[in-house]
């Protein structure tokens, strides 16, 4: 099964090819140049350097987000074309839910695992994880959160790590402090990977959760702005954009 995976939940978002399991290829965007110009011209261009072109994927993968609202939506939008198109189902998967998995894979033997990612207007999403009886997933203690540090620090608290905790996230170590104050050498950050490495690989293991294109679904958590704008004067909202 070969597997086509596309993160675009922050401004350098990654893309990443699996088959069967074992990964081919994984890169970094170009955080210089909007999702909207290099998609869907780099998944092409990453098919074709293994000799591969797009009718060759059997299943797409693709990061919801919480992320930057514009790149969310046009990396999901890439991801429902190309699976109208090919006639393709999608696994689709949280960000914060990525980044929990990648946090226990670099770290086997973590009783907790925080994702802790730029939120922007000072806020950040969060999400506390422990490992689950898979050996290699997690389950969510704390479900996706967003506010600001301090009060997604005290959600930590509140559920109770009573050990070392792994932290992974772009909000680290900027919007660190809050956790820092409550945790001190008990957190054990690590560096961020590239999420759709992550993706392509727990996608071909979750082939059987694929959706329909028209099923893929952002997860915001956070109202886009353009509501939160119109709720603040008054004006109506027929949903969330």
């Amino acid at each position: 099964m070969l597997v086509l995976a596309l993160d675009s939940s922050t401004r350098t978002g990654s893309i990443a090819l699996a088959r069967d399991r074992q990964l081919l290829e994984a890169r970094a965007g170009d955080a210089a140049i909007r999702h909207a110009v290099r998609l869907p011209g780099d998944l092409v261009d990453l098919l074709a350097s293994h000799g591969l072109v797009l009718g060759d994927v059997d299943l797409l993968a693709a990061a919801a987000g919480p992320g930057g609202f514009t790149g969310l939506r046009v990396g999901l939008a890439t991801v429902q074309g190309l699976a109208l198109a090919l006639e393709r189902r999608v696994v689709v998967m949280s960000t914060l839910d990525l980044l929990g998995l990648a946090g226990r894979q670099a770290t086997p033997d973590a009783a907790w695992i925080g994702a802790w990612m730029h939120g922007m207007r000072g806020e950040v999403f969060t999400a506390l994880y422990r490992p689950d009886g898979s050996g290699s997933g997690v389950v969510p203690v704390v479900d996706a959160f967003v506010g600001t540090p301090e009060d997604a620090a005290e959600t930590w608290r509140a559920a109770g790590p009573d050990s070392r905790i792994t932290v992974v996230g772009d909000g680290w170590p900027d919007a660190g402090a809050s956790l820092l104050a409550r945790f001190g050498d008990r957190l054990d950050p690590r560096p961020v990977p590239l999420l759709a490495e992550v993706l392509a690989l727990e996608a071909g293991r979750r082939a059987t959760d694929a959706v329909g294109p028209a099923a893929v679904r952002p997860a915001y958590v956070r109202r886009p702005d353009a509501v939160l704008t119109r709720l603040q004067a008054g004006l109506p909202v027929s949903g969330d954009v």
